[in-house]
């Protein structure tokens, strides 16, 4: 038998006290009965040997899919303002969404919330030093890593995206069942959605 070591934690948290901090209006209230009403962000590190990987990644509380997300070898607002745009994109959100974070200086950011609000995006954030404000994303955080970081050793930060790409997208998202889902992935459990609101808008015969 041997041992396995736990991990060290590395904190991302970095708030600027000259950013103005949004208001907690998300309150651990984790339901959402539709796609694109409330989405969590958040940022993660991966250990390589040429040094720390840094993944962005957005949420999406319905359905746990990831529908933003962007790496980089640093922790800046230019990664969190990619993998946001990368959400805006590929989901074309309607106004009135909710996006929770915590109060780091890569969300707080000028350009991050001025961005928010042009598409009729409400910002809430986390309390200080309380990450249960933001469980689901942390919750996907502690998924990867047991499920694939922590059985790897990655010797470049290319290796470490390559790997990080195909189970987001290729495994998670499309595969991967969850118990609050039915026991569906993110995918099917959008396409299921998708599907019964098509058949409630469509008249009986």
């Amino acid at each position: 038998m041997k041992a396995k070591q736990v991990r060290r934690y590395k904190t991302t948290t970095k708030r600027n006290k000259k950013h103005p901090v949004a208001p907690n209006l998300l309150k651990r209230d984790f339901a959402a009965d539709r796609p694109n009403h409330k989405w969590l962000a958040d940022i993660t590190y991966i250990p390589t040997l040429e040094g720390w990987l840094y993944l962005a990644a957005i949420l999406e509380l319905f359905s746990r899919r990831i529908v933003g997300w962007a790496m980089s070898e640093r922790m800046t607002s230019d990664l969190t303002l990619a993998a946001l745009r990368m959400a805006l994109l590929q989901r074309q959100p309607p106004e009135g969404l909710t996006h929770h974070s915590d109060q780091g200086s890569q969300y707080t950011d000028q350009v991050y919330q001025a961005l928010l609000k042009t598409h009729g995006i409400q910002a809430s954030m986390n309390g200080v030093g309380t990450w249960y404000d933001n469980a689901p994303m942390e919750s996907f955080f502690g998924t990867l890593k047991s499920e694939l970081v922590h059985h790897c050793q990655y010797r470049t930060r290319d290796e470490a995206r390559s790997d990080l790409f195909d189970y987001i997208e290729a495994f998670y998202n499309r595969r991967r069942r969850h118990s609050s889902l039915d026991y569906l992935s993110p995918e099917a459990y959008e396409q299921l959605y998708h599907k019964e609101h098509d058949l409630c808008l469509t008249p009986c015969p």
